[in-house]
C-alpha cells in the first residue's frame, strides 16, 4: 500500500473546502464538527473561502422555483404557493449552438465551493468537448437558496430529495440563460446532462430515472443510491485497502480501549485511560471514544491533487503504525501504557503496542486536544451532548440541513458497534446508533430510524437506466453504498451505461482537473484521465443520440 501513503502529502484544508471535496458528504458528525462548520460559514462569508475573481468570472443567477412542488403529498402540509430564488452559475465560453447544457448538481453544501468546475474538472471538460454550456446548480436550501425564513425542523419538511429533484427538473425545463435569451435551452430543445458526485451523484442517477424527458443522460460519480441507516461498512474500505500495519494496530489498540470502558467501566481504568489521553475531564465514555477516532475515519479526504489533498489520514496511520517513540514528552507514560494495555488484554503485546499507544496518545493531544480553548471545559469542547445548541435554527445554522436530511431518509449513520462481532471494529464499538442519533433526536425530535425507503424505492445499488453512468473509486468508503459494492456481480460497461471504478482512488476523484500547465506525469494519475476521457466519450455519443433522435421524430436533416 505504498501508493496510498504516497498519497497524503502536500495537503492544504483550506484548498479542500474551496473545491467542496472534502468531508462535506459525512454522517458520522457530533457538535463539535457543527460548531466548525458554523466557522467555515462565518470565513465563506468574509470571502476566505472562494476567490473573488472566480464569482467575479461567474456571477450568482437565480431562477424562481416552487418550494412545495407536491400539493398532493400530506407529508409537506402545511403546504406552500410560495417561489424562492434558486441560484445557479454558468460557462458560456465553450458554447455553439447545438451543443448540451452540462448541470452540475451542487449537492449538500454551498454551490460557490463547486465554482472550480466550470473552470477546470469534469465540466469544463465536457463543455469544452461538446461545445456545451456549463451549469453549476445549488441544492435548495444550502448557499443562499433558502426557501424559508429559517431552519426550524417545521421548515425543514421542505428539504427532501423529492422537493429538490423536482428544482432540477424545473430548471431545465425554465431556465434562460442571460446572454442567450435568443436561444431556447430549455430541456424541450437541447439535451441536458447532469452530473454529481457522492449525496449528488446519487441524486442525479434517481433525476435520470424519475424525469427521464428532462435530463437525457446523467453521471453519477462516487454516487450512493442505497441508503443505509447503520452504515458500519464505512470503515471497509480503510480495512482493506489502507496499510495493513494501520489497520492492525488501529484494530487492536480500539479493542483495548473497548475491552476497558466496557468490561472495567465501574474500575478506575476507564478514567486512567481517559486521563492518558489528555482527555480526563471529559466525562463520557462514548464522547471520549469517538474523539480519539477521528484519524481512522481520513482516508475519504485523500485525492490525488496535492491542493486538495488532505494529509492527515497519512499522518494518522504514520503515526499509530510506528515502533518507534515518536513524541518524547510521552515517554512518562510508558508504564502506565503497559498497565492500560494488560488491562484491555493486550499485555502479552505490550512490548510492541505500548510505543504505538504512546504515538496514538501524542497524535491525539496534539491534532485534538490541544485545539481545546483553555477557557472551556473539554465537554463543551468534545462532547456530542448539547440541547441548547441543537435548539438553533436560524440561517446561520446550516450544520442543520445535511443532518436533517440523513436522521430523515438518508441515514449512513457510521457506527463501530455494526461491526460482525468476528471482526474487530476500527471505531469503538461505544459509537453506536444512539450515540450517533443524538442530533436527530434533540435537533429535529426524529426518535426512530431514518425512512431510507424513501430512496431506496429507486433501486439501491441495483439502479440502472439508459445513459446513466456510475463512476466510483477502488478506495471508496462509500463504495458499499454504490453499485461498485464488492461482491455485488460486474456490470458489463456500455456506452449507454458505462460502468467505471477508477482504480487506487477514493470518492469522487474524476471531478476536479487541472490547467494544462498544472499537469506533470502521473498528475492527474492514469487513471483518472481514463475516466474523464471515457466520460467524454459516452457524452459526446449521448449528444450526438439526442440529435439523431429529434432528427427522425422531426423528418428534417441535422447536422
Amino acid at each position: 500500500m505504498a501508493s496510498l501513503r504516497g498519497l497524503a502529502v502536500g495537503a492544504v484544508c483550506l484548498a479542500q473546502l474551496i473545491a467542496g471535496l472534502n468531508g462535506a458528504f459525512g454522517t458520522s458528525m457530533t457538535l463539535r464538527h457543527f460548531r466548525e462548520q458554523l466557522d467555515r460559514r462565518e470565513a465563506e462569508e468574509s470571502n476566505v473561502l472562494v476567490a473573488r475573481d472566480l464569482q467575479d468570472l461567474y456571477p450568482a443567477r437565480t431562477i424562481q422555483v416552487p418550494v412545495d412542488h407536491f400539493h398532493n403529498d400530506t407529508l409537506y402540509e402545511p403546504h406552500s404557493n410560495d417561489t424562492f430564488a434558486l441560484r445557479y452559475w454558468f460557462d458560456a465560453s465553450h458554447y455553439k449552438k447545438g451543443g448540451p447544457v452540462i448541470v452540475l448538481q451542487g449537492g449538500e453544501t454551498s454551490g460557490l465551493g463547486r465554482l472550480p468546475f466550470l473552470q477546470k474538472g469534469i465540466v469544463a471538460q465536457l463543455a469544452q468537448a461538446t461545445q456545451g454550456l456549463g451549469v453549476i446548480l445549488e441544492h435548495r436550501y444550502y448557499g443562499e437558496s433558502y426557501p424559508t425564513p429559517d431552519f426550524s425542523t417545521e421548515n425543514l419538511r421542505f428539504l427532501t430529495t423529492d422537493q429538490a429533484l423536482a428544482d432540477m427538473a424545473y430548471f431545465a425545463e425554465h431556465v434562460e440563460f442571460e446572454g442567450l435569451e435568443h436561444l431556447d435551452l430549455t430541456a424541450s430543445k437541447t439535451p441536458y446532462i447532469a452530473y454529481g458526485g457522492s449525496y449528488a451523484g446519487a441524486f442525479v442517477a434517481f433525476l435520470r430515472k424519475l424525469y427521464p424527458h428532462v435530463y437525457w443522460g446523467a453521471i453519477s460519480s462516487s454516487g450512493v443510491p442505497e441508503a443505509i441507516y447503520d452504515y458500519w461498512q464505512y470503515y471497509e474500505a480503510a480495512r482493506l485497502f489502507a496499510p495493513q500495519d494501520c489497520v492492525v494496530a488501529t484494530q487492536k489498540l480500539t479493542h483495548m480501549v473497548d475491552n476497558i470502558l466496557t468490561d472495567k467501566a465501574d474500575t478506575d481504568y476507564a478514567q486512567r485511560l481517559k486521563t492518558a489521553f489528555g482527555l480526563g475531564n471529559l466525562t463520557r465514555n462514548d464522547d471520549f471514544a469517538f474523539t480519539i477516532s477521528a484519524g481512522i475515519a481520513g482516508l475519504q479526504g485523500l485525492n490525488w491533487d496535492p491542493a486538495l489533498n488532505d494529509t492527515e489520514f497519512g499522518h494518522y496511520c504514520y503515526n499509530i503504525s510506528s515502533t518507534a517513540l515518536l513524541y518524547p514528552s510521552e515517554t512518562k507514560l510508558e508504564s502506565e501504557a503497559r498497565d492500560l494495555l494488560e488491562a484491555g488484554g493486550y499485555g502479552n503485546e505490550a512490548d510492541t503496542l505500548a510505543k504505538q499507544l504512546l504515538n496514538y496518545i501524542g497524535y491525539v493531544n496534539t491534532t485534538v486536544v490541544q485545539t481545546c480553548d483553555n477557557n472551556r471545559t473539554q465537554d463543551s469542547c468534545f462532547t456530542s451532548y448539547n440541547s441548547t445548541f441543537y435548539q438553533q435554527d436560524n440561517l446561520k445554522q446550516d450544520w442543520r440541513l445535511w443532518a436533517y436530511q440523513y436522521c430523515f431518509e438518508w441515514g449512513y449513520l457510521q457506527s463501530g458497534s455494526g461491526v460482525p462481532a468476528d471482526q474487530l471494529p476500527l471505531i469503538s464499538r461505544l459509537i453506536d446508533i444512539d450515540f450517533l442519533s443524538v442530533v436527530c433526536r434533540e435537533a429535529f425530535d426524529i426518535t426512530t430510524p431514518s425512512q431510507v425507503e424513501r430512496i431506496n424505492k429507486h433501486g439501491g445499488v441495483y439502479i440502472s437506466y439508459p445513459r446513466l453512468a456510475h463512476i466510483d473509486g477502488e478506495w471508496d468508503p462509500w463504495r458499499y453504498a454504490s453499485p461498485h459494492r464488492i461482491g455485488l456481480p460486474e456490470r458489463k460497461s456500455t456506452l449507454s451505461e458505462p460502468f467505471i471504478l477508477i482504480d487506487d482512488a477514493v470518492h469522487h476523484w474524476d471531478e476536479n482537473g487541472l490547467f494544462p500547465n498544472e499537469t506533470r506525469p502521473g498528475l492527474p494519475p492514469k487513471p483518472v484521465v481514463e475516466a474523464q476521457r471515457a466520460q467524454v466519450k459516452f457524452v459526446k455519443a449521448w449528444v450526438k443520440e439526442w440529435k439523431r433522435e429529434r432528427c427522425t421524430k422531426s423528418k428534417r436533416c441535422c447536422a
